[in-house]
């Protein structure tokens, strides 16, 4: 199943290059900031368009945004996911367009707050995506209205930048046998994100009404992280929130082959002695899957797509006389 969507023209090499200024482009000129973005977009609907405000995107987090989940070894750190899939998409319709990725497996609302909000706001982004919490919430004894408190508090900094800032509610897990019992507490965390995000202006990537990836073949095989399929999924329903209109198609997961209900149980040993006992005893030992790992995208940077990338190569190639591989 083919996951990439390919750039529909290739790139001077220059560009691949191009060092970003922090000026408006003529795109933003004509389009606005972002929050007048917002209000045009209100106003028409919701229609989208290929054009977009944007110049400086940052994204903020854990696992989740970081990819993990979605491995691409000719990525940056080994993993693409949702966060670079729409990085691709805004870069097609500005030249100047740069990217940081600073989220970091494993970590935790309070350290997504101190490691990462600052270092974000000095690279001064008009665009700032976050998701936090979700490593807490499923933490037995973990209250989420406290962990709202936090999160708007960080919300509150962020807003100060007048960045466009989209904020992700939890994910319904109620189809997932191993998170069904933390439904209610995830539903109390995503009422709370909501409240402070409207206070702020931010837009809502609304994972809980994503019925899409309330599939178990969207996850990747720990249960935890999303499959390349969902990444993808969750990148299509990051554009519809910022009204950025793009190719990236709607794509189902292959059927699930029949399996008997002792092949299944099987299943679920093997998963609990390779995924969930190690997690369990990463938690006893309060050791992270993100201890002495740095964010893969530290700072803002040109940025393209893979396949812009390789266009951008093969023409160097086709210019020189060496074959192209």
């Amino acid at each position: 199943m083919e996951l990439y969507r390919r750039a529909p023209t290739s790139p001077r090499l220059s560009d691949v290059f191009r060092v970003v200024p922090r000026v408006p482009s003529a795109c933003q000129e004509r389009l606005g900031s972002g929050s007048e973005w917002k209000q045009r977009n209100a106003i028409l609907g919701g229609l989208l368009t290929s054009e977009h405000p944007w110049l400086r995107y940052v994204a903020l987090g854990d696992s989740f945004t970081e990819g993990i989940g979605d491995p691409e070894p000719e990525s940056v750190g080994g993993n693409r996911g949702w966060a670079d899939r729409v990085a691709e998409v805004l870069a097609e319709s500005a030249p100047d367009f740069a990217y940081a990725n600073l989220a970091v497996r494993g970590k935790l609302l309070h350290q997504i707050v101190t490691e990462q909000i600052e270092p974000a706001i000095a690279l001064k982004p008009d665009l700032i995506t976050i998701s936090a919490g979700g490593n807490d919430v499923i933490r037995p004894g973990s209250d989420p209205d406290a962990l709202a408190a936090e999160f708007g508090t960080a919300l509150t900094r962020l807003a100060e930048t007048g960045a466009t800032i989209v904020v992700f509610t939890g994910v319904d897990v109620g189809f997932s046998p191993v998170f069904q019992r933390i439904r209610g507490k995830v539903a109390i965390y995503n009422e709370n994100l909501r409240r402070v995000a409207a206070q702020h202006d931010a837009l809502i990537a609304d994972q809980w009404a994503l019925t899409d990836i309330q599939d178990a073949r969207m996850w990747d095989r720990d249960r935890l992280h999303l499959a390349p399929l969902g990444h993808h999924t969750v990148a299509r329903m990051v554009l519809r929130t910022l009204g950025v209109e793009n190719d990236l198609e709607p794509m189902k997961p292959e059927p699930l082959p029949k399996t008997t209900w002792r092949a299944a149980r099987s299943e679920d040993l093997v998963w609990a002695r390779e995924y969930f006992v190690p997690w369990v005893i990463r938690r006893i030992r309060r050791v992270s899957s993100g201890d002495n790992i740095l964010p893969k995208r530290p700072d803002v940077g040109p940025f393209l797509s893979r396949a812009a990338v390789d266009a951008a190569g093969a023409d160097v190639s086709a210019t020189s006389g060496d074959p192209v591989p």
